[in-house]
């Protein structure tokens, strides 16, 4: 995933409410109507927060019916949490670095 790609998903990411959604559809997938009686906010907020998660790649719809059927996609989380552990790893390896420097 190139740098655009992660900062839609962080991007996507930092709002609790998204974070929610998506913690949500790690159980199973749900149609918009489910989503919004799991949150205190309408079904147009949910639906726009939808749009920012698909947007993002973290989500994907399908039409099934006379319902939008959402579901995680676990590849754009797998690309972030990469990304993450890069970051942390060569962190961690300076800061141990550092300490058996200080010995």
């Amino acid at each position: 995933m190139n740098g655009a790609g992660l900062d839609l998903v962080f991007g996507a990411l930092a709002d609790p409410t998204r974070r929610a959604i998506l913690a949500s559809l790690l159980e199973d997938e749900a149609p918009v109507h489910e989503l919004a009686a799991r949150f205190e906010i309408s079904r147009p907020g949910v639906s726009k927060h939808l749009a920012v998660l698909r947007h993002a790649g973290l989500v994907s719809e399908e039409r099934r019916g006379r319902e939008n059927v959402y579901a995680i996609e676990r590849a754009a989380l797998a690309d972030a949490r990469a990304w993450l552990g890069a970051f942390w790893k060569g962190r961690l390896a300076a800061l141990k670095q550092l300490a058996e420097e200080e010995e």
